[in-house]
């Protein structure tokens, strides 16, 4: 499988993760960024031993979008703290169905995760196990029968877009776990990673990482 590589330097690369695959391996031993990253810079670079690769951040397996990594191990540990100090800016795109209103706001809730079944769900208030969230959303296209959202999550918690936007009753595209009615024929959900926006660990250079959208007819009408 080829990897779309977003952008790469001396300590960090960035990739447009396709909907379904993993960042890292699982018990499955299914195929994931890590794997397939360590084995494009084994034969890039020639290494005679194994490629490190450090990943920084995940996506959920069916979230498509940019996913940084790092070639160095100074790379991994200023951008671990970088993200640990929210310096980082993520940006996602979400296609739901309906209009919210109003049409951009803020969102905080508190969420409780079972890891049993690996869900996620609002409760009322604040107590042991559960973990506050905030995000910013905002309708940045329509069509006839979905919005495009922008969503700038302030907190990384566990399926916290999906969760929240299904909280306000506007399920996103395609994601049966959290109130979508009916599943995409891929089986992705229409949530992705669509911008990385910080400052680099180790040159101090502005960095903005795009990822173009999963090639599809709906994605593809709002980029008109």
């Amino acid at each position: 499988m080829e990897l779309e590589v977003l952008f790469e330097d001396n300590h960090l690369i960035a990739l447009n993760k396709a909907s379904g695959m993993l960042v890292q391996p699982d018990k499955k031993n299914d195929i994931s960024i890590e794997v397939l990253l360590k084995n494009y810079l084994k034969l890039k670079y020639q290494k005679q031993g194994d490629a490190f690769c450090g990943i920084i951040h995940r996506l959920d397996r069916p979230v498509s979008g940019v996913v940084l990594c790092a070639k160095t191990s100074k790379g991994l540990v200023r951008m671990n703290e970088k993200f640990r100090a929210r310096e980082v800016t993520k940006i996602y795109w979400a296609l739901v169905k309906g209009f919210p209103s109003p049409d951009q706001g803020k969102l905080t809730h508190f969420l409780h995760r079972n890891e049993r079944n690996n869900t996620t769900k609002v409760v009322e208030a604040e107590k042991k196990g559960v973990q506050k969230a905030e995000l910013e959303y905002k309708v940045v296209g329509r069509s006839e029968y979905y919005s495009l959202l922008e969503v700038i999550p302030h907190t990384g918690r566990h399926h916290q877009i999906r969760v929240q936007l299904a909280h306000i009753k506007m399920p996103i595209k395609g994601d049966l776990k959290y109130g979508s009615p009916r599943s995409n024929p891929d089986g992705s959900i229409s949530l992705h990673a669509r911008k990385l926006i910080f400052v680099h660990p180790v040159t101090n250079e502005p960095v903005e990482i795009m990822a173009p959208p999963p090639k599809d007819p709906l994605w593809d009408s709002f980029l008109k």
